[in-house]
């Protein structure tokens, strides 16, 4: 069972870039900077991990954030296309049906 809030903060990605760097060049722990700037250390850990998979810093195979962005379109393309296909199919069976009346 997810522990994570429906009432989640948004951030912006100017202000998720900016606590990144902090992170990453303070002498203080990810932990340390996350109760300073009031975010979650898992929110700005999770931040941290993102921002070094997109400079390649990442393990192999992982989605860099263009990648996941792309991703979500590709799928929501195919479920648009899928629900079409259904449509035409249902349209070509009744006008088939009508045909042989």
């Amino acid at each position: 069972m997810s522990t994570k809030s429906n009432t989640s903060k948004r951030y912006t990605a100017e202000f998720k870039r900016d606590a990144v760097a902090l992170a990453l060049s303070s002498d203080k722990t990810v932990t340390e900077v996350a109760r300073d700037l009031g975010v979650s250390p898992e929110g700005l850990r999770g931040w941290v991990k993102q921002a070094k998979i997109n400079r390649g810093e990442g393990p192999a195979g992982a989605l860099t954030t263009a990648e996941r962005e792309e991703l979500v379109r590709l799928r929501r393309k195919v479920r648009e296309q899928e629900q079409t296909i259904e449509v035409l199919g249902e349209a070509t069976a009744f006008f088939a049906q009508q045909k042989t009346k």
